[in-house]
C-alpha cells in the first residue's frame, strides 16, 4: 500500500496533462512499445500512473516495475473572455466633468484599447507581480496547483474591444476546474480586483472613462473556444448546470458522463433552483438547447438524438410557436 504522503508528492510532482516517454514495459502480454509518447490522465490512489499513449490505447505503468520518464508539461493560456461596458464623461466649456455620463459598450471602446490596457496594468498591486489574480486564491485545490497567474487585459475581437482573462496553466483543466477558476474570476471582476478599478478614472483625449469588466446585465464568461467556435451553440459544453425532474434538485451534468452530481448550491426551492441553474448556464454561455440536451445524455445516453443541442433546438422552437399560437 502506497503512503499518503509518497502518492501527495507524485501528485503535486506530476499533473494531469504531462507528457511520459517509455523505456520498457514489462509483464504485459502487449506491452507498448519503448519510446512511445502519452499524456498522464491521473495517479491512482496504488500510484500507478495512468496513461492516454499517442496510439490510443490506455495502459497505466508502475514505478519500480516499468522504466518511463515523465516531463512535466508545457504552459498553456486560457483566456476568458467578459464584455466590457464603460461610463464616459467629457468636459464642459468651463473645463469641468460633466456630471452626466453617457454608456459604452465594447464596439464604443475600440478606440481606447491602448489607454485601458495602461489602466489595468496600473492597477496591479506589487503582490501581484508574480501570480497576478491568483495570489488572492485560497484554496488549496487543482486550481491553485495548475493555474500559474491570472491577470485582466483587453484584446479587440470581431468589431469590440473584450475584457480578458490571460490565464497560463499547467497541464489540463477539468471541467470542475474550469468551472471554479471561471467562477473565481467572475468574482473578481464583479466584487474584487474589478471593483477598485472600475472606480479608477482613465485620462482619455476627450474625457475620462470608468470602465467595468462586469455588468449586471447579460454579462458572460467564456472561454476563447466557447465564444468564438463556430459551432458554440450547437456543440455540447464541457458541463452545465439544471434541475432534477421531479425532484427539483440542482444539479451539475458532464458530458460524457451517466447521471448527475448535486450542486453544493442546491436549495428546497425548486424554483430558486432554476433561477440558479438558468443564471449560471447564461453566465457561461450555455443555451437552454444545450442543456435539455445534456440532460438527456446523461439520462439516456450519448448517442442518442435527444442528446444533440439542434434537435433541442428545434423542439423548442416548435413548443415556443405552439404556445405563442394559443389555445
Amino acid at each position: 500500500m502506497i503512503q499518503k504522503e509518497w502518492l501527495a508528492f507524485l501528485r503535486e510532482q506530476y499533473p494531469a496533462g504531462c507528457r511520459v516517454r517509455l523505456s520498457e514495459m514489462k509483464d504485459d502480454p502487449m506491452p507498448i512499445q519503448p519510446g512511445s509518447m502519452g499524456t498522464l490522465d491521473c495517479i491512482d490512489d496504488a500510484g500507478q500512473f495512468h496513461v492516454r499513449w499517442d496510439d490510443g490505447r490506455g495502459l497505466a505503468l508502475i514505478i519500480g516495475v516499468d522504466r518511463f520518464q515523465v516531463m512535466p508539461p508545457e504552459t498553456q493560456t486560457v483566456k476568458f473572455y467578459m464584455p466590457l461596458t464603460a461610463e464616459f464623461f467629457g468636459y464642459d466649456d468651463w473645463g469641468d466633468r460633466e456630471e452626466y455620463g453617457s454608456d459604452l459598450n465594447g464596439r464604443d471602446l475600440r478606440g481606447y484599447e491602448a489607454e485601458i490596457r495602461t489602466a489595468l496594468v496600473g492597477n496591479r498591486m506589487p503582490e501581484e507581480t508574480d501570480r497576478g489574480l491568483m495570489h488572492w486564491y485560497d484554496k488549496q485545490d487543482g486550481v491553485n496547483d495548475k493555474v500559474r497567474s491570472a491577470i485582466f487585459d483587453v484584446e479587440y475581437r470581431d468589431g469590440q474591444l473584450w475584457g480578458v482573462a490571460d490565464c497560463k496553466v499547467i497541464g489540463r483543466l477539468t471541467p470542475e476546474e474550469k468551472e471554479t477558476l471561471a467562477d473565481y474570476i467572475a468574482g473578481q471582476a464583479s466584487d474584487g480586483w474589478g471593483e477598485g478599478f472600475e472606480q479608477r478614472e482613465i485620462e482619455v483625449d476627450d474625457g475620462v472613462l470608468n470602465v467595468h469588466l462586469w455588468n449586471n446585465g447579460n454579462w458572460t464568461i467564456l472561454t476563447e473556444e466557447e465564444k468564438f467556435s463556430p459551432d458554440s451553440l450547437t456543440r455540447l459544453p464541457d458541463m452545465c448546470w439544471s434541475v432534477l425532474p421531479g425532484e427539483g434538485t440542482l444539479i451539475c451534468i458532464k458530458k460524457g458522463e451517466h447521471g448527475y452530481f448535486p450542486s453544493k448550491w442546491s436549495s428546497g426551492d425548486r424554483a430558486q433552483n432554476r433561477h440558479l441553474a438558468d443564471y449560471n448556464n447564461r453566465r457561461r454561455g450555455i443555451t437552454p438547447a444545450q442543456e435539455q440536451a445534456m440532460l438527456a445524455g446523461s439520462m439516456h445516453g450519448w448517442d442518442i438524438p435527444m442528446a444533440d443541442p439542434v434537435v433541442q433546438e428545434r423542439i423548442l422552437g416548435a413548443k415556443n410557436s405552439l404556445e405563442m399560437k394559443g389555445p
